[in-house]
């Protein structure tokens, strides 16, 4: 028996003891990387050829649209971020995304974009992460010396997490790892595991970071690995804290967050305990919590402070109540209006599965007025992993960035990437610009950077929808520029294509 058979065989004898932490891990890749579930992943600081991001598919649905969702992911889950961060002292945007290898392993890929130069640099290979599954895609933070940190995540608990560290400032030749602990009952314990990561970095306090990690509960409905949503702080990115709950609600949650002027905001769903089946195709609901002191107290919107971890459906953070609608709740962005009120755009639909069934997949958008919450529908769209970002500028202007257009694979995840824009704090809403048309493959997952320059406002990649593909890189500027990034590199910086 080879090793390909025996890695398999472990795994679908975890995938039988393990149902619902294997739920949404099926088909990662072709390739044998995905099913060596106790690899150790590689440094490499390796220069690549060109950009070429990870292909990467989920559940199998046994119809036409062969997956539940699947494309090009290397800006892949809303629950990851940032992937790029702008630097105004050197106005560089640097930017990381999930990469691929020929066998399909993802490759933690790190470059950067002159903006006095207009030019790319030559993507540099931080990881090798020993898997196909474009859930364990890296984040980016920086700190106030100007140094990289590329934050490796895990999907679940069977893969180890890293951090690494640029060697030098501002610069992308050269990581470091970093041997990481957290406190753990007052001790300090290796920090090497942690999922759906969202960083971020305050001169003052040092990192902050909102995160997932699993528990089996004991339910209603039998003892589920449940998500947990989390966060922890550290002030040199070495020595963490102890995990902080912020819900736990019957099978867990997806949060997304976003952070401004020393406001954190983390917006999330849960996913129902269910007799039949696994309830993690099913999350409901709208949530929202805020701190202003980097989590040493959350508030309600009202601001009324609230005791963690959320364990009760019904509870004062519930912006919505999505259950007795009957609509999943798939949420996308965060971001504040010009008050520092919430702003929150996500996508409801009928159900998990792709395809007309569940339609209408509908954009939402739920702002907080500094009295109420409002509600309001920015356009439709056809994948419940329909995913775009949301900017509130300066001059009052509301923008989203988005596969909002229906894409050369109907009902797959993504489509053609469009720009809206609202002038009356989102009440309503104008398609002003098609980015992309006619496209050979499906955009998807449009990522705004942290403080995004007009040059690198929006960061993407393209793959087929049902089967798997090459994948490209993009970024699309204020105007609506879109140009790709070179799946080529003929030298160490270059001017990039011009694609629309």
């Amino acid at each position: 028996m080879n090793f390909v058979n025996i890695t398999q065989r472990i795994y679908l004898l975890l995938l039988f003891l393990f149902p619902i932490l294997a739920e949404g891990q099926q088909q990662t890749s072709r390739s044998v990387h995905s099913d060596a579930r106790f690899s150790e992943a590689v440094l490499l600081n390796q220069p690549l050829d060109g950009f070429k991001g990870i292909w990467y598919s989920n559940q199998p649905s046994s119809d036409e649209f062969v997956y539940k969702y699947s494309g090009g992911l290397g800006t892949y889950p809303s629950n990851h971020y940032p992937f790029s961060v702008y630097a105004k002292e050197v106005d560089k945007t640097f930017f990381c995304y999930g990469g691929a290898n020929e066998e399909g392993s993802l490759i933690h890929v790190v470059s950067y974009f002159d903006h006095k130069t207009k030019k790319v640099a030559r993507p540099v290979a931080v990881l090798d992460k020993e898997t196909g599954d474009a859930h364990d895609n890296p984040v980016m933070s920086m700190d106030k010396e100007g140094y990289i940190w590329i934050f490796s995540t895990s999907h679940g608990v069977w893969r180890p997490s890293y951090i690494h560290k640029s060697v030098q400032p501002y610069d992308i030749s050269e990581f470091k790892p970093i041997e990481a602990t957290k406190l753990e009952h007052g001790k300090k314990v290796p920090l090497d595991n942690f999922s759906y990561l969202q960083m971020y970095y305050d001169p003052n306090f040092g990192f902050l970071g909102l995160f997932t990690h699993y528990e089996q509960k004991e339910l209603r409905y039998g003892k589920k690995q449940s998500r947990i949503i989390s966060f922890m702080t550290s002030e040199d990115g070495i020595n963490w804290s102890e995990w902080n709950d912020i819900a736990s609600i019957e099978e867990g949650h997806y949060q997304t967050s976003f952070y401004k002027d020393g406001k954190v905001a983390t917006t999330f769903n849960y996913h129902p305990n269910m007799e039949s089946g696994s309830g993690l195709n099913y999350r409901t609901n709208l949530y929202y919590l805020e701190t202003n002191d980097f989590g040493k107290s959350w508030q309600t919107i009202q601001g009324e402070r609230i005791a963690l971890p959320l364990a009760d459906i019904d509870n004062k953070a519930l912006v919505k109540d999505y259950t007795s609608l009957g609509l999943n709740v798939y949420i996308n962005d965060v971001n504040f209006d010009k008050d520092g009120n919430p702003v929150i755009l996500y996508v409801t639909s009928g159900g998990y599965e792709a395809g007309p069934s569940n339609d209408p997949r509908t954009w939402n958008l739920a702002h907080w007025t500094g009295a109420e919450w409002t509600f309001s529908e920015i356009t439709t769209s056809d994948n419940n992993y329909d995913m775009g970002s949301i900017y509130v500028e300066d001059n009052g202007t509301w923008r989203v960035i988005g596969p909002t257009e229906p894409g050369p694979q109907a009902y797959n995840t993504g489509g053609e990437m469009a720009m809206w824009t609202s002038k009356d704090e989102g009440k309503s809403w104008k398609k002003v610009k098609s980015l992309t048309s006619n496209s050979m493959k499906n955009h998807s997952y449009a990522r705004k950077s942290v403080e995004p320059h007009p040059d690198f406002y929006a960061f993407w990649a393209d793959g087929h929808g049902r089967e798997p593909s090459g994948s490209s890189l993009y970024i699309a500027t204020k105007k609506g520029k879109v140009f790709q990034l070179p799946r080529a590199m003929t030298q160490d910086l270059m001017k990039l294509k011009l694609l629309k």
